[in-house]
């Protein structure tokens, strides 16, 4: 089966704060091997969730896993994602759906933050 990947991000006003999911796609394209992996946006940007699924089955996918590019659980990850899967099963009910985990809490995003106080304290001249 053709499996698809769909980062659901927030999105924002500001469109170029939205190129930075883009960004992360194509490297977890290139980490993972897919070669369908998609970007959508809950809000302020396009294209939506909704979009993000139909382009995903337009490449042939046959089951998708909606991956929540969110750090914290909250409405948007406890039930606006579920119900936009939902809406999708409805729309697309010969398609599998699985919903990941949020980014939430994990060593290797400390290990991020740790990276940019160094750096910035690097910036600063504070060594």
């Amino acid at each position: 089966m053709k499996t698809a990947i769909l980062l659901m991000a927030h999105g924002s006003r500001i469109p170029e704060a939205n190129d930075a999911v883009h960004e992360i796609a194509a490297m977890v394209k290139e980490m993972t091997g897919y070669d369908n992996v998609e970007v959508s946006f809950r809000e302020q940007h396009k294209p939506d969730i909704q979009q993000g699924i139909d382009a995903c089955v337009a490449k042939g996918a046959e089951r998708i896993i909606l991956m929540p590019y969110f750090l914290f659980i909250g409405a948007h990850v406890q039930e606006d994602l579920p119900a936009e899967m939902a809406e999708a099963r409805q729309r697309h009910p010969q398609v599998e759906f699985a919903m990941g985990k949020h980014l939430g809490v994990h060593r290797k995003l400390a290990e991020v933050v740790v990276e940019r106080i160094a750096e910035s304290l690097t910036a600063t001249g504070w060594h």
